[in-house]
């Protein structure tokens, strides 16, 4: 199963860097779309990445359109100004989930033409957004939900204790 994070223009280097080390742990495939609001080798970005940044699969574009021209599977549009719950999809393999730049998300040129495919997170009416990092975070855990966690450990250890063991 492949899990698509496509962030277009992030600016926030923290929130790319932790968004990073979500695909990482998930096993997600990310896509920066430029222009960027930071360089990739901000220090901001590679400490919210921590040393995870040899196990991302990450591919760059020139623009939205650049990016468009070569995705290859279905894409579902995060926005505030959907009218689909994000939880309500069903995600097919080869997904792609794009995130919009943090103070003006998505363009709306885009959403016009894919209105089925534009989703939200729900929240209350009076305020902006999550945070991206968080929206994505959220997005990305629903998928892997639907599909049962493919290639995740569902079940932990203790370290210095057993769950079968009692105290």
């Amino acid at each position: 199963m492949k899990l698509n994070i496509v962030l277009v223009s992030p600016q926030i280097p923290q929130n790319t860097g932790n968004i990073a080390r979500t695909c990482a742990v998930t096993g997600a495939r990310l896509h920066l779309v430029r222009p960027l609001g930071f360089e990739i080798t901000d220090s901001k970005l590679k400490r919210a990445g921590l040393d995870y940044w040899d196990k991302l699969d990450i591919t760059y574009y020139d623009s939205l359109d650049d990016f468009l021209s070569k995705v290859q599977g279905r894409m579902f549009l995060f926005t505030t100004k959907g009218r689909n719950i994000h939880s309500d999809a069903h995600y097919p393999d080869n997904v792609y989930l794009v995130f919009g730049r943090e103070d003006a998300g998505l363009p709306e040129e885009l959403l016009v033409k894919h209105p089925d495919d534009c989703v939200r997170i729900p929240m209350r009416p009076t305020l902006r957004s999550l945070n991206l990092s968080n929206s994505v975070a959220i997005a990305a855990y629903e998928v892997l939900r639907q599909w049962g966690y493919p290639e995740l450990e569902t079940k932990g250890e203790l370290t210095r204790f057993s769950w079968d063991e009692s105290l």
